[in-house]
């Protein structure tokens, strides 16, 4: 599993743990799924957890929700001074399917800007790859130039247009990166830790993630260099959509700075029948307003 935050478009994904999957929906909440894991832990009642049946079930929860999605979201960037910025953008998103009609684990995705003026006409466009050995392919279209930009696999723990989220926060971080163990379960939640197996390629020594035990799904993330917990990834609003509960408000918040962005998100629709062809660098520069609008 990964880290993203598209998790409100709800990535739908086969079942198996090794999967390298995405947060969609721009939500920076964590999905777990892929080797590294610590497999048991006591509970409080004695017994034992299977940590991979918890994330299971949060893959489950989190992105097995149609086979492709649209929801139209808007961003308050608000800085340590308190000024702010917005931006709105819609995303869509598609599984991948094979010759028979299964899912793949690969899935595409492109998040079209309108506001405000300076970023009108912006584009980002993700194509994900279950291979764990394979790097998402990233790119920004920049309007003013013309041009499409590639992002880096060095620069996608960025600032995604100048908010608080990263790129790989938006497309995904694979988890067979991370070692998770199981710390302690409360009445409402599991709480797992995330260990970076190379820490050279990340700036947190650890992360701490917090699933509902009613609805699965990630609610809470916070960051560490060392002891230092520095950035915190939140749901703030979730509410059941097409009979999924479904993040519709998240925020990430600069602990040291105070500086924060919120995101929210409306009109999300699953299984709207988007074609594949959308998904290509052509609707960079021509986007598809049947499916935008």
């Amino acid at each position: 599993m990964r880290i993203s935050i598209l998790s409100t478009l709800r990535l739908r994904r086969p079942t198996k743990l090794n999967l390298r999957s995405s947060f969609t929906g721009l939500v920076a909440l964590l999905l777990i799924s892929g080797n590294g894991f610590a497999q048991t832990s006591a509970n409080q009642s004695g017994s034992n957890i299977d940590v991979a049946e918890i994330v299971n079930k949060a893959e489950q929860a989190a992105y097995y929700a149609g086979n492709d999605g649209r929801s139209m979201a808007r961003m308050l960037i608000v800085d340590e001074q308190g000024r702010k910025q917005m931006r709105q953008f819609t995303i869509l998103r598609k599984d991948v399917l094979n010759e028979a009609g299964a899912d793949t684990g690969d899935q595409r995705m492109l998040v079209f800007f309108s506001r405000p003026t300076e970023v009108e006409g912006t584009v980002f466009r993700v194509e994900k790859h279950a291979a764990l050995n394979t790097d998402d392919d990233r790119w920004l279209y920049l309007p003013a130039l013309d041009l499409v930009k590639r992002i880096a696999a060095g620069d996608k723990r960025t600032s995604f247009v100048g908010s608080h989220f990263f790129y790989e926060d938006v497309s995904g971080r694979a988890t067979a990166q991370d070692s998770f163990e199981l710390l302690e379960q409360t009445q409402t939640h599991y709480r797992l830790k995330a260990t970076p197996k190379d820490t050279a390629l990340v700036e947190f020594s650890h992360y701490v993630v917090e699933i509902d035990k009613d609805t699965y799904l990630p609610t809470l993330i916070n960051f560490y260099k060392g002891d230092n917990n520095y950035r915190r990834v939140e749901a703030v609003t979730i509410e059941t959509i097409q009979g999924n509960p479904t993040v519709v408000r998240s925020k990430v918040t600069d602990l040291a700075s105070g500086g924060y962005t919120l995101m929210e998100f409306r009109g999300i629709e699953y299984d709207i029948g988007l074609p594949d062809s959308i998904f290509s660098e052509r609707s960079l520069r021509v986007p598809p307003q049947n499916y935008i609008k």
